[in-house]
């Protein structure tokens, strides 16, 4: 039977154990029924045992199991998953030594592959040992094997195996090297000797042990038991020219072993499928060999690149989605590279997408977050904090979306400007458009405004959005107001130093218009568009044809509450079929009148 007692030479890693674990699915998803005719399993089950005497058994026998299948059967040759380390009864020992020696019967050995016993195993005499394959094979500290006279001059395979750190039976060791000498596996002594074809050394390639491929489950051999071949209970040639292996399936005899396809499978199954592997390779039937390990490498690669130049253009959603594809990816490509190449590490470039996760996504979402306090940042510079704090606190989707507001807007414009800088050199005309622009900002700000944009030499904003302002009229006046001291205190500086005096032109109205984040994919502005941001914008070209500084519609009249004003008259502007009513703030000690309507002529 196959033996156990050995220790895996594996280390414990996570990422060896993740790679074993696909692996395993894989085999399990690929594992066939389709029946297996070149092999024929004998089973010496419990019906067996119950029907002819409990193990161990006389050697005779066994010789006389050997006996039928190959006389009576017509087999190709019997590989017996025993060890008989004990001499027994004299005639059946003698047989089988015979078969051995001269017939088509390859006898069992178990090699003991674990380090550093205290006492090294030595049971039974190691025979079988072959020069085929050269002074090769994976090192063995002691051996469990049959005794003299049926090792010495007989055919012998090893049976003993190398279990991964995690118990399970993934490699078998197809040669061995004990004490200078090689010897070969079971199954590979089975074939040497009687498998189809010529009989020229299989090609092992440079791994002294393999990865069992696994390919077929238990269901797909042909199994009988023991005690129905010596009853003869098949037809004669029902198994002609099989190689059969002969062991037991019993759990009361302990061959059981752990494998990909389960944590209790028989260990003649085990057998079975190196055989059935060793046959594929004698017919040149196993896939193709593939550079896994290049190909993984390469893939790893272009998935790096690829993330590093799709995740700063794409959302944290749609990274995880990216990655996510390229394991999905990877998946079908291990579960095709796999047949191909026993070796490569399959969850290699998962962990490349792992670390990705870990790492990039995170670092994008940082650099999302300092986008985003950038861009707030730059809200701040157009909307007054407290407006901003306040979107902040709201649970918003899109705070930012247009939306109808009832909204002041007021703009300014510097008289003249091109008069102004034409003869100054381009640091003083940038000064003096800083120095403007500060005097039209900073009353904006102070005064809860929306800064709308910059219009060379003057701006655009706005009161009432993104959040509705109580009284928005009123703040835009006093803004107003204000912007025509600033500017009043700058002009007086620069008619100290020489220069013409400033004036600047404001238009406001007030109405309905529509606000939000106006654009493209590649450029978008928080703004307010409709008749009453018209109105203001003619209404501050009007102003040329004033001494007032600050032109003032109707609308912003209507809903003022703290200012008086003065009539200018009925215009036409521009765009406008009807007349529209002008208006100019009345002198601040003038005393304000309890009715929106407080405009005099």
């Amino acid at each position: 039977m196959l033996s156990h007692g050995v220790t895996a030479s594996v280390p414990y890693t996570g990422s060896y154990f993740g790679n074993e674990w696909l692996r395993d699915l894989f085999l399990q998803a690929r594992k066939s029924d389709a029946p297996e005719q070149r092999i024929l399993v004998v089973d010496i089950d419990e019906s067996s045992t119950g029907a002819l005497g409990p193990w161990p058994w006389p050697r005779s026998r066994i010789a006389d199991l050997v006996e039928t299948l190959l006389s009576h059967y017509g087999v190709r040759g019997v590989a017996l998953d025993i060890v008989l380390p004990n001499p027994a009864d004299a005639d059946g020992d003698r047989r089988l030594a015979l078969l051995s020696e001269h017939g088509p019967l390859v006898l069992a050995q178990a090699f003991d592959f674990q380090q550093g016993r205290p006492q090294m195993l030595r049971e039974g005499q190691p025979g079988g040992a072959t020069g085929r394959y050269g002074a090769r094979g994976v090192p063995a500290t002691g051996f469990i094997a049959s005794h003299a006279a049926l090792s010495r001059h007989g055919k012998v395979g090893n049976i003993g195996f190398v279990p991964d750190a995690d118990g399970v039976l993934r490699r078998v060791p197809l040669l061995t090297r004990f004490e200078g000498l090689t010897f070969p596996a079971l199954g590979l002594a089975l074939v040497d000797c009687c498998g189809t074809g010529n009989h020229a050394p299989l090609a092992l390639g440079r791994a002294d042990s393999a990865r069992v491929p696994y390919r077929r489950d238990w269901n797909a051999y042909t199994v009988a038991t023991a005690a129905e071949i010596l009853a003869q209970a098949y037809a004669a040639d029902a198994f002609r020219d099989r190689l059969v292996i002969v062991g037991s399936s019993s759990l009361g005899q302990g061959d059981r072993v752990a494998t990909p396809l389960g944590s209790s499978r028989p260990g003649l199954g085990v057998q079975a499928e190196v055989l059935s592997m060793l046959l594929d390779m004698q017919a040149g039937e196993t896939p193709r060999p593939w550079p896994g390990s290049l190909i993984a490498c390469l893939f790893a690669l272009a998935a790096t690149l690829l993330a590093l130049i799709g995740l700063p253009r794409l959302s944290a959603l749609a990274s995880v989605a990216l990655l996510g594809g390229l394991g999905v990816t990877w998946l079908g490509m291990a579960w095709a590279l796999s047949p191909h190449d026993p070796d490569f590490v399959t969850t290699g470039p998962l962990g490349t997408l792992l670390v990705l996760l870990a790492l990039a996504v995170p670092y994008q979402w940082q650099q999302s977050q300092y986008r985003a306090r950038h861009l707030l940042n730059t809200l701040r510079q157009y909307v007054a904090p407290e407006v901003v704090a306040e979107l902040l606190q709201r649970d918003e989707d899109d705070p930012l979306k247009p939306q109808a507001f009832d909204v002041t807007t007021l703009i300014a414009d510097m008289e003249g400007y091109t008069g102004h800088v034409e003869s100054l050199p381009v640091e003083e005309a940038a000064r003096l458009t800083r120095d403007f622009l500060e005097c039209l900002t900073m009353p904006v700000i102070g005064h809860q405004g929306t800064l709308d944009k910059y219009t060379g030499d003057g701006l655009v904003a706005f009161w009432g959005a993104p959040l509705p302002v109580a009284r928005h009229a009123d703040l835009a006046l006093d803004a107003a107001r204000q912007i025509v001291e600033r500017v009043g205190e700058l002009s007086r500086l620069r008619e100290q130093a020489g220069h013409a005096p400033l004036r600047v032109r404001i238009g406001i109205e007030s109405g309905i218009a529509v606000a939000g984040d106006f654009g493209t994919v590649f450029r978008s502005i928080y703004t307010a568009v409709g008749d009453s941001v018209n109105t203001a914008s003619r209404l501050e070209q009007a102003a040329r044809d004033f001494p007032h500084d600050v032109i003032v519609g109707a609308g912003t009249v209507e809903r003022a509450r703290r200012h008086r004003f003065i009539s200018l008259g009925e215009r036409i502007l521009r765009g406008k079929e009807k007349p529209t009513t002008l208006y100019s703030l009345a002198p601040e000690n003038d005393m304000p009148l309890p009715s929106a309507r407080n405009a005099t002529s």
